[in-house]
């Protein structure tokens, strides 16, 4: 496999993180494809937000793919008889999906082979991630080492880079980042249970971080709300 270390795949939720993340591989002058994941989530209008996003940025090519992750259910994202919760609990939310990152980073690193890339970004955060495991800087570094060993790409030699450029920081520091970089953060979408049209609840825990993230950055929150 001949190696082109300015490819980079881009993890694109559509989501403010990723849409950070995406500006940075751009920024650091990476040849950019998106993919983007249609897992049956509930919050299906991230989907058209990434491929808004992904316009934007004039990615080299954006691809969604289809899993079915909603058909085991386990999560509140997924499932649609489990209630998106509209509080802080201790421990591991009902909103985390087990293994999802795990599958995702598994195609993209299966793209990143196929069309001679070596870089990957992912939008995950240490800080404000709600505490999934699947976000963990360690988390990371083991893939990365899978990578190595588990692609005919790794076996010859080339050395696959999980890129996490917001992993150290706080969600208010992403939003000044994207900011300087021209991000549009109106035309993404976070919430767990955004409506058809992207309309965010105001209630979950990605909302409540966001809107968080853009009072402690002293910037005006573009995001529309069901409830004001």
């Amino acid at each position: 496999m001949q190696v082109n270390h300015q490819k980079a795949v881009v993890l694109l939720s559509g989501g403010l993180d990723s849409a950070t993340t995406l500006a940075i591989a751009r920024e650091q002058n990476f040849e950019c494809y998106a993919i983007s994941f249609d897992y049956g989530q509930r919050h299906r209008a991230e989907l058209v937000a990434a491929g808004r996003v992904a316009e934007k940025y004039k990615v080299k090519q954006h691809k969604t793919v289809r899993i079915d992750l909603d058909n085991m259910g386990g999560s509140a994202l997924t499932d649609v008889s489990l209630a998106v919760p509209e509080s802080h609990s201790e421990g591991i939310p009902i909103t985390y999906v087990p293994a999802r990152n795990t599958v995702f980073l598994a195609l993209a690193l299966g793209w990143a082979e196929i069309i001679g890339a070596s870089e990957i970004f992912i939008g995950v955060n240490a800080v404000d991630y709600s505490g999934y495991p699947d976000c963990r800087p360690e988390f990371i570094r083991a893939f990365e080492r899978l990578a190595g060993l588990a692609t005919k790409a790794g076996v010859e030699g080339a050395h696959f880079k999980i890129h996490t450029p917001l992993i150290d920081l706080s969600k208010a520091d992403i939003i000044r980042r994207g900011t300087d970089l021209g991000v549009d953060y109106g035309m993404t979408v976070s919430c767990y249970r955004a409506d058809a049209v992207g309309r965010a609840c105001g209630r979950c825990d990605s909302c409540r971080f966001r809107r968080q993230g853009f009072e402690q950055a002293g910037l005006s929150d573009p995001t529309p709300y069901v409830i004001e």
